[in-house]
């Protein structure tokens, strides 16, 4: 059984149902994310996962969606408040928040009077949430959903913002998500240190002020394509390698 709190989150119809970090974005993060866990982690891991890699239930929360029972958690995935404004001077919403949805998986995995099978659920979930704070289109504008109301043709197909973000610019890379985590995960560890360094809030606030990059970077009606992708892919290449550094760090310190 979840909990009793998310039985009181109720189905939203007036939220028209997005994609949220691609699959291929997600199981990056994933992938990079397990190359950098402790032993310790590990084992757990194993044992919460029945061996299944990150890569693997990265996709579950949105996988999940298509299931009205899990129709409370759909707030969970994003955040929106006003773009020179910080996470926690922000009004928060009454259903939840990715910055929420992060901080309670984490203590539901911590609790000891969590089943197991809660765990492992929320380990699932709290795996999806990373990737998704560092997609900056989920920490944008509330009156434009995060740029799914911005419509661009995306080399000549119909799309939107959020859309290129979440999809568009990864698929057309090319590559498989293991490709693209082997290619990504090449920092330094000095570097590696560097980015995993500051609290959620920080990154999601990192997240935010991105967002405002890349409203800047398209209107209404914009044709993108080649000369989008290379002015942006080294963006989006930067945020998967922190979502998956980043989640090391959170599975790390969760099961020291």
């Amino acid at each position: 059984m979840m909990r009793s709190f998310c039985a009181l989150l109720f189905f939203l119809p007036f939220l028209v149902s997005a994609n949220f970090w691609g699959k291929t974005g997600h199981r990056v993060t994933g992938a990079i994310a397990e190359n950098h866990l402790t032993p310790k982690a590990k084992r757990a891991l194993n044992d919460l996962l029945d061996g299944h890699s990150l890569a693997f239930v990265s996709t579950f929360a949105d996988e999940i969606k298509a299931d009205r029972v899990y129709s409370g958690f759909f707030a969970w995935h994003f955040v929106n408040y006003p773009l020179d404004m910080r996470y926690e001077d922000s009004e928060k919403s009454e259903y939840g928040d990715v910055v929420m949805a992060v901080e309670e998986c984490i203590r539901l995995i911590r609790d000891e009077n969590s089943s197991r099978k809660e765990r492992v659920f929320y380990l699932k979930m709290l795996v999806h949430f990373i990737g998704d704070l560092h997609q900056p289109l989920h920490a944008g504008r509330g009156d434009d959903r995060g740029g799914n109301d911005i419509q661009v043709q995306w080399f000549g197909e119909g799309s939107n913002l959020h859309r290129v973000w979440d999809k568009n610019l990864i698929e057309s890379y090319g590559m498989t998500y293991t490709e693209l985590a082997d290619e990504l995960d090449r920092a330094p560890k000095k570097k590696r240190k560097i980015i995993q360094e500051g609290t959620i809030y920080d990154w999601v606030d990192e997240s935010h002020k991105l967002a405002s990059v890349i409203y800047d970077s398209a209107k209404v009606g914009d044709k993108l394509g080649y000369q989008y992708t290379y002015e942006y892919n080294d963006l989006m290449f930067q945020q998967l390698q922190k979502a998956g550094l980043r989640l090391a760090k959170v599975l790390n310190d969760l099961f020291k």
